[in-house]
């Protein structure tokens, strides 16, 4: 482990922490420009969270230990997921103790927390959101986990930062495999972080919402760890998709200090586009119904396994 891989790995876990709520902001700015409607403010995720930061909390009288400790438990699984990520260089000494496969573990151990302190208060909308959360996470992530696996056969890796390094390493190529896995991994990000078309962030509509539902009886602190949680979601799988489809622009391992300086405008500079293109995805879909959700799911599982089998037939995916 060396000081500057030890500073690069601190800098992505600040980095993360920091402006995953900024991101959000740019989403809502974005969604709102194409719905031709006034954007709300950039920083208008960072008052929420420092108003509840600010309040009272109040909890149910029924509420067992595990629904106040599910807030923390959340925020820190994100965090330690954006750990294993690579968003500014691939020299993560953190890294090295899990792989993808232990991610998609990470993003599952939060799904069942945070289902169980839905529960926990013995509410109808919150049993409901847990359940349809847990049907979504069940379809999600197999999709997942092969997208992971088509990138790995390529790379001979499942750790992140290999894949990274190893496709930002080689001159650009058309990949068929990826571009199946690409548009899996699309479908599955929609899915796991509540967007439309499989749940609306905007929403309180009881009979639709899925994330909402799970967290209507939290408030002030408790409410305001899961909301930058979730934005941390985001984060990490916009993150996880420059990694496996777009890794040019990271500082390589021993570059020094320069790429890592370079590696910063760069990544702003994806985050734009990304969460530009998922506010222009949101605008012209619609939300399906949640009997629908399954096959959307299941056609992103199709998809990851289309360019599984195309790697593996073609060699590689070339």
């Amino acid at each position: 482990m060396t000081i500057a891989g030890l500073i690069t790995q601190l800098l992505d876990v600040a980095l993360g922490v920091l402006i995953a709520p900024l991101f959000i902001g740019w989403i809502n700015q974005c969604r709102a420009w194409l719905a031709n409607r006034s954007a709300p403010p950039l920083l208008q995720p960072y008052r929420m969270i420092r108003k509840l930061l600010h309040k009272d909390a109040v909890i149910a009288e029924n509420a067992s230990p595990l629904f106040r400790m599910v807030p923390y438990v959340l925020f820190g699984t994100m965090v330690t997921a954006a750990a294993i990520v690579p968003a500014l260089g691939t020299d993560m000494p953190f890294a090295g103790a899990a792989d993808a496969i232990a991610l998609v573990g990470l993003f599952a151990t939060a799904r069942v927390f945070v289902s169980l302190a839905a529960m926990d208060i013995g509410t109808a909308f919150g049993t409901l959101g847990a359940r349809r959360e847990m049907m979504v996470g069940f379809l999600a992530e197999p999709a997942l986990l092969t997208v992971v696996f088509t990138a790995s056969l390529i790379c001979g890796s499942t750790a992140l930062p290999s894949i990274a390094g190893t496709l930002a390493g080689r001159e650009l190529q058309i990949y068929p495999s990826l571009a199946f896995a690409a548009v899996a991994f699309v479908m599955v990000l929609l899915a796991e972080n509540a967007r439309i078309p499989i749940d609306n962030p905007a929403t309180h509509l009881e009979l639709t919402m899925i994330h909402e539902a799970m967290v209507l009886e939290y408030s002030a602190r408790h409410l305001a760890l899961i909301e930058w949680a979730s934005a941390l979601k985001l984060f990490n799988y916009a993150c996880i998709g420059f990694a496996l489809f777009l890794p040019w622009g990271l500082a390589p391992t021993g570059g020094g200090w320069l790429p890592l300086l370079f590696a910063l405008p760069v990544l702003v500079v994806k985050l734009l586009l990304a969460g530009a293109g998922l506010a222009l995805l949101e605008t012209i879909s619609a939300k399906l119904r949640i009997f629908r959700a399954p096959e959307f799911l299941a056609m992103a599982f199709l998809l990851a396994m289309l360019g599984l089998l195309v790697s593996l037939l073609l060699g590689n995916g070339r």
